[in-house]
């Protein structure tokens, strides 16, 4: 059997740290920012570890 493919829409949206978490961009900080407080969209910088109930889902598309 061949070996699966990784999903390449998923492999762009998330990186795996050196201890082996999934890291995602956070929600909310794409379009629409006009009406967002300064104080929020600062908030919504940097990665956050994906949820563990997603990490299986994850795992099956390659990431």
């Amino acid at each position: 059997m061949p070996k699966m493919k990784t999903h390449k829409g998923a492999q762009k949206r998330f990186k795996r740290t050196g201890s082996g978490k999934l890291m995602r961009r956070q929600a909310n900080k794409n379009h629409i920012m006009e009406k967002k407080s300064p104080k929020r969209t600062r908030q919504l910088r940097g990665d956050i570890a994906v949820a563990k109930a997603d990490e299986r889902n994850l795992r099956d598309l390659g990431v």
